[in-house]
Formats: structure tokens, C-alpha cells, sequence
């Protein structure tokens, strides 16, 4: 019990000289202090702002539609594609609530005087707007009874509202696209130019029947739909019998088919953004090393200093793994104060980083327990070898300095 408590006094009365020590120079301590706290504040800030980022985009992958999957059938020679019959069998598969087929082109834009070229266009059905009721904002949307009759009507984006019909209700007029004289049935929203331009590949600013656009095609076959989910905890066992079913429909071949899930490009870009917070954890660990060699050559210039002080102690008793205790206390001080304060400075500047990129601020206790950890280590490390010296220092050739 008594060397316990013999044990915390050393401890204590050490403690009690490191602090002592640090306030006694203070502007040394300060620039010792300060390559830990850019080091921290570097790690702290990186990762937790690239957190926020990460968040972010799997927000926006989740609104975007992450109970939904894409497919790309190329086919084979025989079967190039998927036909009417085959989406409709696609949407009677278990967990699947609908499917939209994507049929991509560029047209040009003709009405009264006005014409505009390379104008994307895009074939789809109903259940688009079934899926995205917000998509339409004037009019009406495609119908079963445009898509079996191919019909000539189409739906406009903001572009061509504001190219075209700039002040005119465009509802009911005749649009000519690459020659053919179409009526528009409606208008888009905004936020649908985004959701097209998510789910179908590109910014969208004419929406026509799908049927309407493989005739325009000349082709007969979609080569990408859109599969939505009852809940994207289903996107497995969906993903699962598309594969049986496409693999039947083209014969076994392979790379007739890919299916891709907001999910899986989620966590491509999670995995992407982990590589890159290490990457920059790691090239912003870099000031931490450097403030570790100004927390070694403080204290080996505190060794120094002191001499006669660790050959007194020597002198009157004091065994050389106190006197290193004594040292590696006050590194471990000044590294663990630049750590806290570069915590605090991390957390600031992501905060703020994240306030001017409009992204969510996520605190990574991870990335807190690495820069605090990291500092300890620091301390511990960069300490050891001007602590041992001073431990080692013979107290007859101390006293001598006198």
C-alpha cells in the first residue's frame, strides 16, 4: 500500500513539475505545441468533412432511387434487346412495383421560326410518372393508349419551355422533332429534369412514348429499363431473378446484360471516398511527425538545460525511471494539448467547410479517436528518447555544471 501511494505522489509531484515546466516557457512550448495542433486539426477536418460529403451523396443516391435498379440488355444476335412483353413480364416478378424502358436520342427542334439541334430526347412509359408524380408540372402524362398507339405527343423540360414557349402556355401546340410534327401534352418540372437525368442517363428535355421513339429509332427492342422495388431490402432477391430471368431470355451468353442498383455505385463511391480520407489522413499525418520531431528536440533541449536539476534528484535519491517518467510526462502533455486543441480546430473547420459546401456535418468519432491517439503516441514516442537521456545522466558529471 505504501509504495501505491509512494507511486501516485511521484506521479503527482511530476505531473506537478511538467505543467510547472511548460508554463515557464511558454512561447517554446506554444511552437512545440502548435505542429501537433496543424496535424490534428489537418486529420480532423479531412475525414470529417469527406464524411459529410459521403453522407451527402448517399442522400442523394437514396432520393434519387434506391429502391430502383437499372438494366442494359445488349442481347445477343438474336434477341438485341427487351420487348413490350418482356417488361411486362419483368414487372410481375416478386418485389417489383413497375418498370420504365429508357430509349435515348438527339433531335432537333423545330416551332414557327425557331429550330435548335441536339436536343436530347427520351422514350419512356406511364409508370414514370406513376413513379415520379412530381415530374409532370402542367398537362397531362403519357397514357397506355399513347404507348399501343404511337402516339405523337410529348412532354417539354425547362429548356425548351424557355427556348420555345417562352410566355406561352405550350399545351396543345405542334412541335416538329427531326421533321415530324409532335403536340405537346404537357410540361416537366425541374426536379423531374434531375430525376430524368438520374434514371435515365442524361438531362432529358423531351419525354415522348417509348413506342413513339423506337419507331423513331427504327428499332423494335429497349437495351435499358429502370426496375423499381417495393423497398430497396429487396433489391437483392430482385437482382437475383432478373438474373435468372435475362439469363434464360439470351440463352446463357455472356455480356448480354448488366444490372446496376443505386446501392451498389453507393457504396463504389463510399469505398472511392474511404481510399481518398486515408490518402489525406495520411498526407496530413505528415505534420504530425514533423511536430513530433519539435516535441524531441524541446525536450532534448530541456534535458540540457536541466542538468544540474536531474543530478540533484539523482543526488538525493531519485531513480533514473522516475526522472524518465518525469520527462515522458511533460511530452506526453505537450503532444495530448496540441491533440485536444486540434480536435476542437478540426471539428471548427469542417463544420464551417460543410456550412459553405451545403453538406451534411457528420462528427467522425473515428477520426477524433485517431488524432488523439495519434498525439498520445506522438508524445510517447518522440519522448522516450530525451527522457531515457536524462534517465541515464550520471550525477556526479550533473553537478559538475554547476
Amino acid at each position: 500500500m505504501k509504495k501505491l501511494l509512494g507511486n501516485f505522489y511521484m506521479f503527482v509531484e511530476s505531473l506537478s513539475m511538467a505543467i510547472s515546466n511548460i508554463m515557464q516557457n511558454r512561447m517554446r512550448s506554444f511552437l512545440t505545441i502548435l505542429g501537433i495542433m496543424i496535424g490534428v486539426t489537418a486529420v480532423i477536418a479531412l475525414i470529417t468533412t469527406i464524411s459529410g460529403v459521403s453522407s451527402s451523396i448517399s442522400d442523394s443516391f437514396t432520393s434519387m432511387g434506391a429502391g430502383s435498379m437499372s438494366v442494359s440488355a445488349t442481347g445477343t444476335e438474336l434477341v438485341a434487346g427487351l420487348s413490350g412483353e418482356n417488361m411486362d413480364e419483368i414487372a410481375e416478378l416478386d418485389h417489383v412495383t413497375g418498370v420504365t424502358p429508357s430509349v435515348s436520342m438527339s433531335l432537333k427542334v423545330a416551332y414557327g421560326r425557331s429550330s435548335e439541334t441536339s436536343i436530347r430526347g427520351t422514350g419512356t412509359n406511364e409508370y414514370y410518372f406513376v413513379n415520379d408524380p412530381e415530374a409532370l408540372l402542367n398537362g397531362r402524362a403519357i397514357t397506355p393508349i399513347d404507348i399501343d398507339d404511337m402516339a405523337r405527343v410529348c412532354l417539354v423540360g425547362p429548356e425548351v419551355l424557355e427556348e420555345f414557349f417562352y410566355g406561352i402556355d405550350p399545351v396543345g401546340e405542334t412541335i416538329y422533332l427531326n421533321g415530324i410534327a409532335f403536340t405537346v401534352i404537357g410540361t416537366l418540372s425541374d426536379s423531374s429534369d434531375d430525376s430524368v437525368a438520374s434514371m435515365l442517363g442524361g438531362s432529358t428535355q423531351i419525354l415522348m412514348p417509348y413506342t413513339t421513339a423506337l419507331k423513331m429509332n427504327s428499332t423494335t427492342l429497349v437495351n435499358s429499363i429502370t426496375v423499381y422495388l417495393d423497398s430497396a431490402e429487396s433489391s437483392e432477391t430482385v437482382s437475383a431473378s432478373l438474373e435468372n430471368y435475362l439469363d434464360v431470355l439470351f440463352n446463357f451468353e455472356d455480356d448480354t446484360y448488366t444490372i446496376t442498383t443505386m446501392d451498389s455505385i453507393a457504396d463504389v463511391m463510399d469505398s472511392m471516398l474511404s481510399m481518398m480520407s486515408a490518402l489525406l489522413a495520411g498526407i496530413a499525418s505528415i505534420a504530425l511527425l514533423v511536430g513530433g520531431i519539435g516535441i524531441m528536440n524541446m525536450m532534448l533541449t530541456s534535458v540540457t538545460e536541466r542538468t544540474v536539476e536531474i543530478g540533484l534528484k539523482k543526488a538525493i535519491g531519485a531513480e533514473p525511471g522516475q526522472i524518465q517518467i518525469q520527462f515522458l510526462i511533460e511530452s506526453f502533455l505537450l503532444s495530448m494539448i496540441g491533440g485536444v486543441i486540434g480536435v476542437i480546430l478540426g471539428l471548427v473547420v469542417s463544420a464551417a467547410l460543410c456550412s459553405v459546401m451545403d453538406i451534411t456535418f457528420v462528427i467522425s468519432y473515428g477520426a477524433i479517436a485517431l488524432g488523439v491517439g495519434f498525439s498520445a503516441a506522438v508524445g510517447i514516442i518522440f519522448g522516450w528518447s530525451p527522457a531515457r537521456k536524462a534517465s541515464k545522466l550520471s550525477p556526479i558529471d550533473a553537478l559538475r555544471r554547476m
